[in-house]
């Protein structure tokens, strides 16, 4: 089936890469109109181009989605350029692990800062058109993180907890307002996100763990997203847990 999005208008955060780029090229190609959002101007300019053959008529937003003031800023970007956002997919975060005892708290901060407050100032830009509408789908993109704390994850997985906890909030919040929300919460994904871990150790610890199987790729995740926001609007998928079939926890 094509088309199943025509007409709907899409924000996409952590577009420059990974599940981001994934899934404005998925929405795309079922006929929404995208904005993509990131911080590398270069990489949005390449993947637009992409969005403009497929007739997204993309709008690229550069922005550091770990302040507040820009991640707000992008969604009102795109309603005065589109006229309204009907999907928020709230994408963009980084990962860094080490153990607590060695933990680079200013690290944590700006991890916190992206992963969580960044998402929640989006969202909160977001909520009052789709309220005024009665129309408006919010996804928001933990991890297995946020289901199960492995060692050397503590910062990382406090965050993807806090994503779930906000999600399952807000969504009794608006429901009645027929807003959907849903978490997606990927295992191991063939990305560059964990090329910013700067404790060497958990790096090289969790690429030989990710070298041991067939790691989901970035279209799977967008896959599952694709599937969340195309249901009937009476339909509000919640939760999706999906992992390699070779992963364990």
């Amino acid at each position: 089936m094509r088309n199943r999005l025509k007409d709907r208008i899409a924000l996409v955060t952590g577009a420059s890469s990974g599940i981001g780029e994934a899934t404005a090229l998925a929405l795309a190609e079922q006929g929404a109109k995208v904005a993509i959002a990131a911080r590398r101007k270069d990489r949005l300019e390449q993947l637009a181009t992409r969005l403009a053959e497929l007739g997204a008529e993309p709008k690229v937003l550069v922005a550091d989605l770990a302040r507040e003031a820009e991640a707000q800023r992008i969604v009102k970007e795109t309603e005065a350029h589109y006229g309204r956002l009907d999907i928020l997919v709230n994408n963009a975060g980084v990962m860094y692990l080490e153990p607590v005892i060695e933990a680079d708290l200013g690290r944590w901060r700006s991890m916190l800062e992206l992963n969580v407050l960044g998402l929640i100032a989006a969202t909160q830009a977001a909520l009052s058109g789709m309220r005024a509408r009665r129309d408006g789908h919010i996804v928001n993109v933990s991890s297995v993180a946020g289901r199960i704390a492995n060692p050397n994850a503590a910062a990382y997985a406090a965050t993807k907890f806090g994503v779930v906890g906000f999600s399952e909030s807000l969504r009794r919040e608006v429901y009645q307002d027929n807003i959907r929300v849903s978490v997606i919460e990927p295992g191991m994904v063939d990305t560059e996100l964990r090329e910013h871990i700067g404790h060497e150790a958990s790096r090289h610890a969790v690429n030989a763990r990710a070298g041991e199987m067939r790691q989901l790729r970035a279209e799977d995740v967008a896959d599952a997203i694709l599937f969340c926001v195309t249901r009937p609007d009476y339909v509000c998928i919640n939760e999706v847990l999906l992992r390699p079939t070779d992963q364990e926890r």
